[in-house]
């Protein structure tokens, strides 16, 4: 287990979570102190003296102040963007709507070409990282910082967990308001067993995890984890964890799959280790490609909500709101589903795509459909991914209940993907892969 390194030091007064008005210049008022405790057998942070139990979402610089509006209470970014002006303003626009922000901080990945035996690189690094600390530490929307992303991910050298406490000590020395942690691709004991033993500066673990979520309890024992944590990546069941299509197209969830599925992960795993899990944070609140345009996102690249905002709101507030989004049920081509059938298709003939939608309002509803070739070079731990284009012209007729189009002239993998929308922005989506001979 970790070394735990409380923050002691005065306590100074967080506006935001007394339900007063934050001062006007919130750089003007001072960090909040953020501290973890050990209270009555739970790992919780605390705020300025308060308990602070994360309600998150990973947001780097998009719609993140919507989070307060739906009931939670923080944000998490993966790095402090491209200047620490911009992550200024972030924190500005947190500290106005009551939200505290974990920090991201970029620390170099093995896979992406930084090299642990270059000590050059690493003081470099290091100096870049303290400027970024020293610039940001006073402000009273931050929470904590998080020293890298998945940094175990296609990684050898064990030397980068030496540079990860290097940094957690800079951090101490520099700013000793904030907890600091590191967020690891899933949790194995080889990684937590070299971090007890090298890494004294660091707070607690953060862990990400997706459908395997579910298998939370057992994933810490395997690990030989019994210290507080942070879920700092969670939502849908990943694509890698889904079926294949004989061509290797992963099949996506709808999305009232995926709010079903985060209810389940929510509720069944976060809530119900009360003693070390200190809450967490959702993927992703915004919207971004990976595999699809919607496989992650919380909203859809036209800034609709999808069903996960709705059941976020739900658990974060227990309470559903005012305006449900369309929830997409089914989707098939032909009475063919790719979670059961490869779809093959004859290039240029005309296809009937089946939808299950509900909603209170169907007549209020609105369809648009696209077809897309599927992604060429395919991304890695969340690694930007090219967006294929839409091919115009092949969608005929679109209805909530059918979408009638054209299979492409070309053979090859393609993807028809379906947006049912309601007339308060939010919308139901799902999508299925084809193959046209």
């Amino acid at each position: 287990m970790l070394k735990l390194i409380p923050v002691i030091i005065a306590m100074v007064f967080f506006a935001c979570n007394q339900g007063e008005k934050p001062a006007a210049d919130p750089r003007e008022a001072g960090p909040s102190v953020v501290e973890m405790r050990y209270v009555e057998g739970r790992y919780r942070l605390f705020v300025n003296d308060e308990e602070f139990y994360v309600k998150g979402a990973g947001c780097q610089y998009g719609p993140c102040m919507e989070i307060a509006v739906h009931g939670g209470n923080s944000f998490r970014t993966w790095s402090t963007g491209e200047s620490t002006q911009v992550a200024l303003e972030a924190l500005d626009m947190a500290w106005e709507n009551g939200l505290m922000v974990m920090m991201g901080i970029y620390v170099g990945k093995e896979r992406h070409g930084f090299d642990y035996n270059d000590e050059a690189a690493i003081a470099a690094q290091l100096e870049r990282i303290r400027k970024e600390v020293i610039e940001l530490k006073d402000h009273p929307a931050l929470l904590g910082w998080g020293i890298g992303n998945e940094l175990n991910l296609g990684y050898t050298n064990k030397k980068v967990w030496d540079a990860v406490n290097d940094i957690a000590r800079m951090i101490k020395e520099v700013d000793g308001n904030h907890v600091v942690t590191t967020m690891l691709a899933g949790i194995g004991r080889e990684e937590v067993e070299y971090i007890a033993e090298n890494c004294p500066d660091l707070d607690f673990l953060s862990i990400q995890l997706y459908g395997s979520l579910i298998n939370l309890e057992q994933r810490l024992r395997n690990a030989n984890y019994d210290g507080p944590y942070l879920v700092t990546e969670w939502g849908p069941t990943g694509h890698w964890e889904m079926p294949e299509t004989k061509w290797g197209s992963s099949i996506e969830q709808t999305s009232a799959e995926k709010a079903e599925a985060i209810r389940l992960r929510y509720e069944e795993v976060l809530l119900a280790d009360e003693a070390n899990c200190m809450g967490s944070y959702v993927f992703l609140w915004g919207q971004k490609q990976e595999r699809t345009p919607s496989w992650y996102g919380l909203f859809t690249e036209a800034g609709e909500k999808t069903e996960a905002v709705n059941m976020m709101e739900y658990l974060w507030t227990g309470e559903w709101p005012e305006n449900l989004a369309p929830s997409m049920k089914d989707i098939t081509i032909e009475g063919k589903g790719g979670r059961f059938d490869d779809v093959m298709l004859e290039k240029s003939k005309q296809y009937t795509v089946k939808l299950e939608v509900e909603h209170v309002d169907m007549e209020s509803l609105t369809v648009r459909a696209e077809v897309m070739p599927e992604p060429v070079e395919l991304s890695v731990g969340g690694d930007f991914e090219a967006r294929p284009p839409s091919i115009e012209g092949l969608i005929i007729s679109a209805t909530t209940s059918e979408i009638v189009f054209k299979a492409p002239e070309k053979k090859g993998a393609y993807r028809i993907l379906v947006y049912v929308t309601d007339q308060h922005n939010q919308a139901g989506t799902a999508n299925i892969p084809f193959f046209v001979n």
